[in-house]
């Protein structure tokens, strides 16, 4: 048994996401010493580091949470494992793809600009919009 520190130190996750996680239910509570300090049991760092695994993949914690049930079910399904692969695969892919378009505009924003002018395409071109009313007459705004 170890404590909450030694247990976030073995499963590099850290002490308050460990407490978020047991807040949450995302894991399950480990048991309590006499004075009322967690105490966690090997298994319980396995599983915090699984859920680490799963986070530095870019699951979701109900992803991870899933996936954890499904790894500590009887029957390992791998096809169920696949399925939520597969959809955070496709998630990954959309967001490189749209990446890759913020890229593309980014650079044609940019190509314009001509570094020490005091006059910037590139903000001209941000400020710019349908209700073009830039500076703001309303004061609320502390820019």
């Amino acid at each position: 048994m170890v404590t909450i520190g030694e247990a976030a130190r073995r499963s590099g996750v850290g002490i308050e996401l460990i407490r978020y996680y047991e807040r949450t239910g995302v894991v399950t509570g480990p048991e309590r010493s006499q004075a009322g300090r967690r105490q966690y049991c090997a298994a319980e760092v396995h599983v915090l580091r699984f859920i680490r695994r799963c986070r530095d993949l870019g699951f979701s914690l109900a992803e991870a949470k899933s996936l954890l049930g499904i790894a500590s079910s009887e029957q390992l399904a791998c096809g169920d494992a696949q399925s939520v692969g597969q959809r955070h695969l496709e998630s990954i892919r959309q967001k490189i793809t749209d990446l890759q378009q913020m890229e593309a505009a980014l650079v044609q924003l940019m190509l314009p600009c001509k570094a020490g002018q005091q006059d910037c395409s590139m903000l001209d071109t941000l400020l710019e919009g349908p209700e073009s009313d830039w500076p703001p007459q309303d004061r609320c705004l502390n820019i």
